[in-house]
């Protein structure tokens, strides 16, 4: 069963507050069983449980949605709408910065190329990894020192390469021969190479090692190439795998890349100066997630081992980006079909929902009338309607826009009723959504307006 964002109903009709009590999720999947706490000294039985995820986001969306004013916004600039909050970059990269204080941050410029979030982590005092000429030339666009960027496609052109050298960019990363050729026409004193490790993580929601990564035992030989060549290798990269919810594939990457990095400085008379250390780090869209903070007290251990002379480089995207946009869509469209109700949003898997099939990845759906939103002029007797019915919920479909049956974004998700122009909404949304969004059946991609809450 797919899973998908949240989504209120419309916010020209929006109700009152829930009670509390949690959302029916057990249709979507099962419920894991939570363990019990005690305070310190406590004599008696254990504490109350906590609220479901989807209800503790819930309450959350809700607040927010109060604070920003969404109905307003809605009413202004009509759906699909992206709205993207500049501070929510701040407060991540600040917690990257106290969780992880050794390390450099470069932000995956794929994850969210918004020429405002850019604005946002260059104004923090961070950079930034590229992998293209077009992210390159947004980052001049909005006065990005380039040099101080890091280009981290293992796979590259003559001209790509060529292009980034005369930008500014100094290093590179490569995981193949073929690919240290390619810097034949460049003057090496100043050029030098991260050799891309792999580190396979199927239990990762996307095990990016698959594509890209010489092994650890194969990287010896990669390296003497480079050096053959008159080719610095300024130290290693890589990536455990998107939404690494566990300390351990960090600790057993480092501490191999460590050794490894040991063992060819012996060998080689050399000395490496960068360990670079990807992204991962996740995310709660349907499902909790381990804090920050518990994730980098598994790694900072293992970081401990790295010598001090050694720069530590991270490249969060989706820790960054995701938090920093909700998704707005209404329903244009209903219809009961023979596996149940239907509704047609203004919004699919071609759009905002990109990440849906591309990462099988998927926020959490509320309809408007959870999250207490409330319209001008609402009476009394329908607000008590609405906190009824709010109660309910169908297991309906949503489906995309375009004219193609691939596009369905959820099935069987429970929904309180919703009718024609009803709104939905998602938090979470920032992260390879509006990026990776297609002009599919001439739909333009869903316009973005940032806000700023009270």
């Amino acid at each position: 069963m797919t899973l998908a964002p949240h989504s209120p109903t419309d916010l020209a009709r929006l109700a009152p507050s829930l009670p509390d009590a949690p959302a029916e999720v057990g249709a979507l999947r099962p419920r894991r069983p939570r363990p019990t706490h005690r305070r310190l000294g406590a004599t008696t039985g254990p504490l109350p449980e906590l609220p479901p995820h989807r209800e503790l986001a819930r309450r959350e969306l809700a607040a927010y949605a109060q604070r920003i004013r969404l109905g307003a916004l809605v009413r202004e600039h009509g759906s699909p709408l992206f709205l993207l909050d500049v501070d929510r970059v701040a407060t991540q990269l600040l917690a990257l910065r106290r969780e992880l204080p050794r390390a450099s941050i470069h932000f995956a410029t794929k994850s969210l190329p918004h020429p405002a979030v850019i604005r946002a982590v260059h104004g923090f005092g961070a950079s930034f990894e590229v992998a293209s000429r077009g992210e390159i030339d947004l980052l001049e666009r909005e006065g990005v020192p380039i040099g101080r960027c890091l280009h981290t496609h293992p796979v590259k052109t003559v001209a790509d390469i060529t292009g980034a050298y005369l930008r500014g960019i100094r290093t590179f990363v490569v995981d193949s021969p073929s690919e240290v050729a390619k810097f034949a026409g460049l003057p090496t004193h100043d050029v030098g190479v991260l050799v891309r490790l792999s580190f396979p993580n199927p239990e990762a929601k996307s095990d990016l090692s698959s594509k890209f990564g010489v092994a650890p035992e194969d990287a010896p030989a990669l390296v003497e190439r480079c050096l053959r060549s008159r080719l610095a290798v300024r130290g290693f990269t890589f990536h455990v795998g998107s939404q690494t919810a566990s300390a351990a594939p960090w600790v057993r990457a480092i501490s191999t890349t460590v050794q490894l990095m040991r063992a060819l400085e012996a060998r080689h008379g050399t000395r490496f100066d960068v360990l670079d250390l990807g992204g991962g780090f996740p995310v709660a869209y349907d499902e909790p997630v381990p804090p920050l903070a518990e994730l980098t007290r598994g790694i900072r251990p293992a970081l401990a081992a790295v010598p001090p002379d050694v720069r530590i480089v991270i490249e969060p995207g989706r820790f960054v980006a995701a938090p920093a946009m909700t998704l707005v869509t209404r329903v244009i469209g209903t219809s009961d079909r023979a596996d149940g109700r239907w509704h047609h949003l203004d919004e699919g898997l071609y759009g905002a929902y990109s990440n849906i099939p591309a990462e099988d990845v998927h926020a959490l759906v509320f309809a408007a009338a959870e999250l207490g939103v409330r319209p001008v002029g609402d009476e009394a007797a329908e607000r008590a309607t609405r906190r009824v019915l709010t109660r309910t919920r169908v297991p309906v479909t949503l489906a995309g826009p375009t004219c193609d049956s691939v596009d369905v974004v959820a099935r069987r998700l429970p929904l309180p009723p919703l009718a024609d122009g009803d709104l939905l909404v998602s938090p979470m949304m920032g992260a390879y959504t509006w990026a990776t969004a297609t002009g599919f059946n001439g739909i333009p991609r869903t316009p973005v307006v940032e806000v700023s809450p009270a």
